[in-house]
């Protein structure tokens, strides 16, 4: 398969050999038409000239008369042959002084037996030489009497003109040979960026996620670089994270295993005789259980997302319903952790058409990370006003905040950041997903060491025509 290079250097070539050939021809044509148009053209002008005399002059003589005074009269510096030919165009006489009696029928005494000036490029029957001839008409008493011929050789001509034409050749070589030269530096300008850029994608396939190709210029190719090396630094990071969430997810999905497995050889060994000791070994693995049932959730939600296969059951709803039943049920977890949860909701009913379900799968999963991170004795509040038909609803805490450099990826799939709290690093993520699909937005607000407000913005029901994403 050719590649690139070859085919820009054959396509070049190709095209600069077929505009130097054009412009060849054209110039062999200029030159050709010059050299022999400016010789015809003083021929005609010199056998114009001397038959109108001859005809002005010499009425009187007949054919053959008027042949000696031509011939008796022409210059010695004459370098045409010339002939006199009758009606039938037998030469009978020429410059030589020779009657030959040669029947001439070229074009050239055809024309100027019917009263024009005839003209002739051709090779001489003769010689076989290639000769210019002129003919002009002779009269005698106002009837066409004969032909006055002027022929000269053409060969010198030819030669001249195709001297000046393998001159021309030879610079149209040396420009197709430039031309040549320089459709190599080009190729090679445009290839190697694309060769690089080959080698840097090669090297990803293996695995090598730190390739990266070099902006050489500042064009197309190279903004196809800079959007590689993009899109590597980007596959990177996806990879790290990845890694990390392996690795996370291994070790979240480790330690319940463990528990449960703990619990359950210790109630098989001690022959479930303790009671106390089974309860406190049951609830244990059924609390593990559950934490296993949520992260495996978190897996078959993400997977859904990306896939596209999420869809919302809609439904008008009253948006306080939602806050209502989520507040209870993180009651008793505040009460237990002594953290102050409070819920400030509007009298009024905020209408909305959404999926119940999947917004209280939102808000748990908030009130759970402000929980969390959030100490003994703090404070989580959150709160739901209506403006401008969107509803707001926050829920802020007073704990541990979040580091300005995680704060724009914390609700990246599978990101962490510096916590080393038990998690997936999907549930932001997922969140962020099920706002969005409810048309609406989601967004971080944190100050380390002070807390974080994450505020949720959706569609009043009034202003909202949703569509079920799937």
């Amino acid at each position: 398969m050719k590649g690139i290079r070859t085919r820009l250097i054959v396509y070049f070539g190709l095209i600069l050999l077929l505009i130097v050939l054009v412009l060849e021809g054209l110039f062999y044509w200029a030159v050709h038409t010059y050299y022999f148009g400016t010789a015809t053209e003083a021929l005609v002008t010199r056998s114009t000239t001397y038959t109108n005399f001859i005809n002005k002059y010499a009425t009187g003589y007949r054919l053959k008369d008027k042949a000696r005074y031509i011939l008796e009269n022409a210059s010695n510096e004459e370098y045409a042959k010339i002939e006199v030919l009758d009606v039938s165009g037998k030469v009978i006489l020429n410059s030589y002084g020779f009657q030959t009696g040669e029947i001439i029928d070229t074009p050239d005494v055809s024309d100027a037996l019917r009263g024009l000036t005839g003209i002739h490029v051709g090779k001489s029957p003769q010689t076989r030489e290639r000769v210019i001839a002129v003919s002009t008409p002779l009269t005698f008493q106002g009837e066409y009497a004969g032909v006055l011929r002027y022929t000269i050789s053409a060969e010198p001509l030819y030669h001249a003109v195709n001297q000046i034409a393998l001159y021309g050749a030879s610079v149209g070589a040396g420009v197709v040979f430039f031309a040549f030269a320089l459709s190599l530096i080009i190729a090679k300008r445009i290839v190697d960026p694309i060769e690089d850029l080959t080698k840097a994608a090669i090297q990803m396939a293996k695995g090598n996620y730190s390739a990266r190709a070099a902006k050489r210029y500042d064009d197309e190719v190279g903004t196809l670089a800079e959007t590689f090396n993009y899109m590597a630094a980007e596959i990177g990071k996806n990879e790290k994270l990845k890694n990390d969430f392996i690795s996370s997810v291994s070790h979240e999905l480790r330690t319940p295993l463990t528990s449960i497995k703990g619990w359950g050889e210790t109630l098989i060994s001690g022959g479930l005789e303790e009671p106390e000791e089974t309860m406190l070994g049951l609830e244990v693995i059924s609390k593990e259980t559950d934490r296993l049932i949520g992260i495996v959730e978190e897996l078959l939600d993400f997977s859904k997302f990306q896939s596209g296969e999420m869809k919302l059951s809609l439904e008008r709803m009253d948006l306080r319903e939602v806050l209502d039943d989520v507040h209870l049920q993180f009651a008793i977890r505040s009460q237990e952790k002594q953290v102050a949860l409070q819920l400030v909701i509007p009298p009024a009913p905020l209408a909305i058409m959404g999926d119940f379900n999947r917004l209280k799968q939102v808000f748990v999963n908030l009130l759970d990370n402000a929980f969390k991170f959030t100490p003994r004795d703090g404070t989580i509040t959150v709160t739901a006003t209506e403006s401008g038909g969107r509803l707001m609803i926050s829920v802020g805490d007073t704990g541990e905040g979040i580091d300005a450099d995680d704060l724009p990826h914390i609700t990246g799939k599978f990101y962490k950041g510096r916590s080393k709290q038990s998690g997936s690093g999907l549930g932001l993520a997922i969140c962020k997903e099920i706002v969005e699909l409810h048309r609406g937005r989601l967004y971080v607000n944190s100050t380390l060491g002070e807390g974080t407000t994450i505020t949720v913005e959706l569609p009043a029901a009034k202003t909202i025509n949703i569509a079920t994403k799937g």
